[in-house]
């Protein structure tokens, strides 16, 4: 048997502040989502100014991210490669850039989803939150 880390609530709140943090620096306006290893929603923060579709958008990329256990930009470029098909995959919403799974020790604990501006910004936001948990 194993023994499995889990986000808890103030490494949530850890990552939102930094990932907020990144934001408000860039001036940027975003949906930032936290989720668990089961793409469960625990943290949901839409900075002013957010598109409302942001509140939306941004637990689907986590939620996709956490699921694949890898970035959601993997899935949005595997559909931009041709491969249209991937858009029936049942249960993934999120298939755009911006949605990044927390790793640690080689498993899953959960993902951030950002929204709000450019993909490549909603990723460097996410990352930017993550890299603040220190693992």
């Amino acid at each position: 048997m194993k023994i499995k880390s889990f986000l808890e609530l103030s490494d949530v709140k850890t990552i939102a502040a930094a990932a907020e943090a990144e934001a408000l620096r860039n001036q940027w306006a975003v949906t930032i989502a936290i989720v668990d290893d089961g793409g469960h929603l625990l943290w949901l923060q839409r900075l002013d100014g957010a598109a409302a579709i942001s509140s939306h958008i941004a637990p689907a990329k986590a939620h996709t991210a956490a699921l694949g256990r890898r970035e959601s930009k993997v899935y949005e470029d595997v559909i931009n490669g041709g491969r249209v098909s991937f858009l029936s995959v049942p249960g993934m919403q999120g298939l755009l850039e911006g949605g990044v799974p927390i790793m640690k020790d080689g498993l899953c604990l959960g993902a951030v989803g950002v929204s709000g501006v450019k993909s490549s910004e909603d990723a460097q936001v996410a990352k930017a939150g993550i890299a603040a948990l220190e693992m």
